[in-house]
């Protein structure tokens, strides 16, 4: 279940991202190029969980791409290309098991209502993955926020990585990479950074340290 009805989420994506949707999508692409298209390479089918407009899933290569999100307006807003499940993501997932190469979800499992609705989820991504296939997650990490991080209004469950690291160990997941702090909170909707700087930063890791308030994680089942 989420939180929130597909109306409220329709609602808020439209009044949270239109105006930048342009700039959103520039920082995707510089995203996507340098950090997250290497674990797309060999994995075959890709799943977007919780991908908004689809700023990841419309710009990484890969044969087969799937996006779920339960904001009605997801099939529209990510066109051709992409299958898009529009589902309650802690209800069984509408694939098959053992079929997918990555699930990547970025600043999504903090809009769940509560961890019995997480877990579900994890559940689920970990039967849809291959052997092998990992899941890598980025989101705001309440001890870096523990304001801010309430200033969304569709914000329910506060995560750290060591506490979604605990949750994927006890599902039988490995964990790969666990960073407490990458990405500023704020990436694609506060100021309009040059990307030259936002490259820049990606390479580096000291700068992480300084101005990263959101977690990375990525684990292999």
């Amino acid at each position: 279940m989420n939180a929130n009805s597909p109306e409220d989420l329709q609602r808020i994506y439209e009044q949270r991202f239109e105006r930048n949707a342009g700039y959103r999508r520039a920082v995707w692409r510089v995203l996507v190029d340098q950090c997250f298209q290497r674990y797309a390479i060999g994995s075959g089918a890709v799943l977007d969980l919780g991908c908004g407009y689809g700023e990841f899933i419309t710009q990484v290569s890969c044969p087969i791409k799937y996006a779920m999100d339960l904001n009605p307006d997801a099939p529209k807003r990510i066109g051709s290309g992409v299958q898009v499940l529009v589902q309650d993501c802690s209800t069984p997932w509408n694939l098959p098991s053992d079929s997918l190469g990555l699930v990547f979800t970025s600043n999504f499992f903090e809009h769940l209502p509560d961890k019995a609705a997480l877990g579900r989820t994890l559940d689920e991504a970990k039967r849809c993955l291959v052997p092998g296939g990992r899941l890598v997650a980025l989101g705001p990490n309440i001890k870096h926020l523990p304001g801010a991080y309430w200033d969304f209004w569709d914000h329910h469950l506060p995560l750290t990585e060591l506490s979604l690291r605990e949750a994927l160990e006890n599902r039988g997941f490995r964990i790969e990479k666990c960073l407490d702090k990458f990405l500023p909170y704020t990436m694609a909707s506060g100021p309009k950074y040059p990307l030259a700087l936002l490259r820049l930063y990606l390479r580096l890791p000291l700068a992480w340290r300084i101005f990263g308030k959101q977690f990375l994680i990525v684990a292999r089942k």
